[in-house]
C-alpha cells in the first residue's frame, strides 16, 4: 500500500443508533466479520480508499453505554478502545436522544480520545418537533460534530471529510473538562498524581474509572511504583455511592450542554400521529396484538405458509426431486455401480441428493424467509418494542426484555442465539435463556418444515404451539424458582417505530444468508459423510434401534429414530427428515413427533457452543436432561391425544 496514508476509526455507541447502518456506508461491501481474540464477540470490519491516498479501516464495535462495563460485548469494546490506538472515535448517537447518551461523549472526551459526536436519526428528531444547533453545540464541546440520517445516506460525505481532517491532525481539539462536585475533584487531582506511567487514556479519566471500582483499570495500572498507595486510598472508598455521584455527574453537565442547543418546534400532524402508534405498540394490550399478528402473519403465513410450502414445494418438489436427483443417481450409478461409493453421493443418504438438497431445497428457502421477516421487525424498531412488551412476563420465569432478542434470534438460528446471550446482564439470565433455547426453541428450518407438516390443520398448529409453550414456562418456572443468582433488570434504548428501508432489510437479509452459506452449507456435507461412515460401520444402525424403542413407546414408526439421531446433528437436518416421512404419519404422530422433535437435544453445533459460552459441565447437564424429557412429554402426550380423542 506505498503511497496510501492508514488510518483506523472505531465506531462506538448504544445498542439501536444505526451505527452498523453508518458502518456499512463507510466501509462499503469490503467487510469482514470475526471473534475478537480470546471471546465469542463478533467484531466487523471494513476497509475502504478515500480520496487518493487514504485507506481507513473502520471498525463496528458492539453495543456499549459506559467505560465501566457490565457486559461481555461491553467489556471487549472498551479492550479496543484502550489497545487499538484508533486515529478517530465515532461515537454514534440517536440524536433524538442525545440527553441520554451525552454522557458517554463526556468520557470519551476526558479519556482524550480523538471524538466525532454522530448524531444519528436526526430525521427522527425533527419530525418530533426538534432540532439542534450542531455549530453551536460543537463550539460548547471542542470536538466535531456531523449530523447524519445513515440508512439514507445523508451527511456521509461531511462525515468522511471530518474523519480525514481528525485524522490528519487538522482539527483543532479544545479540549473541556468535565465538572464534578469539589471533595471528588480533590480526590481525581490525588490518584492522578500518583499515576506515572504513560497509558492509552488521560490519568483523570484512570482515576475516575479507579474511584468506581473498575477492575480492568486496576490491572492496567498494576506496573505503577504508586499502585499499592494507590490501592489503599481506594479501599477506604465507597465506589457504589461515588459511582452514582460520578454518573449524575455527567448527567448534569450534558444537560448543561444541550439546553441552549435544543430548539423546540411545532410537531406536524404526522409525528403526532406517530406517536400515537409509538405508544400504542409499547402498551401490554397494544403490544400483545402485535405478537399475535406477528406470530400469526410472520411465522404462521409467511415463514411456515412462503417459505416452508411455496418456496419449498418449488424448488424441493420441482427442482431437485424431478429433475437434478434423478440425473445425479443416473450419474454416479453409470460409473459406480451398485458400490458404497454410490451411496457416499447419491441414492438416500447422498452427499448431493440428500445432504445438498435439504440444505438449499428445504433449509436455505425457510431460512431466507425467517431472516427477512426478522430484519424488516429490526429495521421498523419494533423488535425493541417486543422486548417492552414482554418484560414483565418474563419476569416470572427469571428473564428480563433483553432475553426476547436472543430467543427469537433462535428461531432463525440457536447456535447464532446461544452466542447472542453473552449480552444478557448476568450469569442466571445467559444459562436460562441458553437452557430454553436448547428444549423449546426450534430453528428457521425445523420451524418452516413443522409450519409446513402441520398447516393443513389449524388444530394440529395449536397442540404443537400450546405443548411447547407450556414446556417453556414450566421450565422457565422450575429454574427461576431454584436457581441461584442475581435476578435480570432490564434498560434498552426504544426507537421510533420507521417505515423499513428495502435496501437495508436487503443487505442485513442477505448478510445472514451468507453466513448460512458459509457455516451451514459445509455441515450438511459433513453430515452426509459421517452419515455414509456410520452406516457402513453399522454405527449408526444400532443408534438408530436404540432410539426407535422410545419412539415407539411414543405411538411412533421405528423409521423416527433415524430421524432424532439425524436431528442432533443438526436440527433442521432431522426435520428435513421428517418432511420426507409426513405421508405415511397418522395425525396423531404428526404432532407427537414434531412436539418431540422440537424439545429434543440440539444440533451438534449449538451443543459446541453451548460448551463454549456456558462450560462442559453446565452444557452436557442440559443435554443429558433434554433427551429423556423430550420423549417422555411425547409418550404423555401421544396418550392424552389418544384417549382424548382429540384427533
Amino acid at each position: 500500500m506505498t503511497g496510501f496514508k492508514q488510518y483506523k476509526v472505531l465506531l462506538i455507541g448504544n445498542p439501536n443508533v444505526g451505527k452498523s447502518a453508518l458502518f456499512y456506508r463507510l466501509s462499503g461491501k469490503y467487510v469482514s466479520v470475526s471473534n475478537y481474540p480470546g471471546t465469542t464477540v463478533d467484531i466487523t470490519r471494513g476497509k475502504c480508499k478515500i480520496g487518493g491516498h487514504h485507506e481507513v479501516e473502520f471498525i463496528d464495535t458492539p453495543g456499549f453505554y459506559n467505560l465501566i462495563t457490565i457486559t461481555e460485548e461491553e467489556a471487549v469494546t472498551k479492550k479496543i478502545l484502550l489497545t487499538e490506538l484508533p486515529d478517530v472515535v465515532l461515537h454514534v448517537i440517536d440524536a433524538k436522544n442525545i440527553e441520554r447518551m451525552l454522557p458517554l461523549t463526556l468520557q470519551l472526551i476526558e479519556a482524550g480520545f480523538p471524538v466525532i459526536l454522530v448524531l444519528n436519526m436526526f430525521d427522527e428528531l425533527k419530525h418530533r418537533g426538534l432540532d439542534i444547533q450542531t455549530a453551536h453545540l460543537e463550539h460548547d464541546l471542542g470536538i466535531p460534530i456531523v449530523a447524519t440520517v445513515a440508512t439514507k445516506g445523508i451527511g456521509i460525505e461531511n462525515l468522511i471529510s471530518r474523519i480525514i481532517s481528525v485524522c490528519e491532525k487538522r482539527y483543532n481539539y479544545q479540549r473541556i473538562e468535565v465538572k464534578h462536585p469539589p471533595q471528588l475533584e480533590n480526590l481525581i487531582e490525588n490518584i492522578g498524581e500518583l499515576i506515572t506511567l504513560d497509558y492509552p487514556i488521560s490519568k483523570r479519566s484512570l482515576a475516575i474509572l479507579l474511584i468506581q471500582g473498575d477492575r480492568d483499570i486496576y490491572e492496567l495500572i498494576r506496573g505503577e511504583r504508586n499502585y499499592d498507595l494507590i490501592k489503599k486510598i481506594l479501599e477506604n472508598l465507597d465506589s457504589g455511592s461515588l459511582k452514582l455521584e460520578i454518573a449524575k455527574s455527567y448527567h448534569q453537565n450534558g444537560i448543561n450542554f444541550i439546553s441552549e442547543n435544543i430548539i423546540r418546534k411545532d410537531i406536524s400532524e404526522s409525528s403526532a400521529i406517530k406517536g400515537f402508534l409509538d405508544k400504542i405498540t409499547i402498551h401490554p394490550l397494544g403490544g400483545l396484538f402485535g405478537v399475535i399478528l406477528i406470530l400469526y402473519f410472520g411465522f404462521y403465513k409467511f415463514v411456515g405458509g412462503f417459505g416452508a410450502g411455496v418456496l419449498v414445494d418449488l424448488i424441493e418438489g420441482n427442482l431437485f426431486e424431478d429433475i437434478i436427483n434423478p440425473h445425479i443417481n443416473q450419474f454416479f450409478n453409470s460409473i459406480m455401480g451398485g458400490t458404497i461409493f454410490f451411496d457416499l453421493f447419491a441414492g438416500d443418504y447422498g452427499v448431493i441428493t440428500l445432504g445438498i438438497r435439504y440444505a438449499l431445497a428445504i433449509v436455505l428457502p425457510v431460512v431466507f424467509s425467517f431472516f427477512l421477516m426478522f430484519s424488516i421487525l429490526e429495521d421498523s424498531g419494533y423488535l425493541v418494542r417486543l422486548s417492552m412488551v414482554l418484560d414483565n412476563m418474563l419476569k416470572k420465569i427469571g428473564l428480563s426484555g433483553r432475553s426476547v432478542i436472543p430467543l427469537i434470534l433462535g428461531l432463525g438460528c440457536g447456535t447464532m442465539a446461544t452466542v447472542v446471550t453473552r449480552t444478557l446482564e448476568t450469569v442466571r439470565e445467559r444459562y436460562l435463556v441458553t437452557f430454553l433455547l436448547a428444549l423449546t426453541i426450534p430453528c428457521a428450518a425445523q420451524l418452516g418444515v413443522i409450519l409446513g407438516l402441520l398447516g393443513e390443520n389449524f388444530l394440529y398448529m395449536i397442540i404443537w404451539f400450546f405443548s411447547i409453550l407450556s414446556v417453556f414456562i414450566f421450565s422457565g418456572l422450575i429454574l427461576n424458582r431454584y436457581l441461584k443468582g442475581r435476578p435480570a433488570t432490564f434498560f434498552m434504548e426504544i426507537p421510533p417505530l420507521r417505515i423499513p428501508i428495502m435496501g437495508n432489510v436487503l443487505m442485513k437479509t442477505f448478510s445472514r444468508l451468507k453466513w448460512y452459506a458459509l457455516e451451514v452449507i459445509p455441515i450438511f456435507i459433513y453430515i452426509s459423510v459421517f452419515i455414509w461412515v456410520g452406516k457402513i460401520t453399522k454405527i449408526f444402525d444400532l443408534l438408530v434401534q436404540l432410539l426407535a424403542y422410545p419412539a415407539r413407546w411414543a405411538g411412533l414408526p421405528d423409521k423416527m429414530g433415524e430421524i432424532f439421531l439425524y436431528g442432533f446433528f443438526r436440527r433442521d437436518f432431522g426435520a428435513a427428515g421428517l418432511f420426507d416421512l409426513q405421508d405415511s404419519l397418522t395425525p396423531i404422530q404428526k404432532v407427537v413427533s414434531v412436539v418431540i422433535l422440537t424439545l429434543f437435544v440440539p444440533c451438534v453445533a449449538q451443543f459446541s457452543v453451548m460448551i463454549k459460552e456456558r462450560g462442559v459441565k453446565d452444557a452436557v447437564l442440559i443435554f443429558m436432561f433434554v433427551i429423556p424429557f423430550a420423549f417422555l412429554f411425547g409418550i404423555l402426550l401421544n396418550l392424552i391425544l389418544s384417549l382424548g380423542g382429540i384427533l
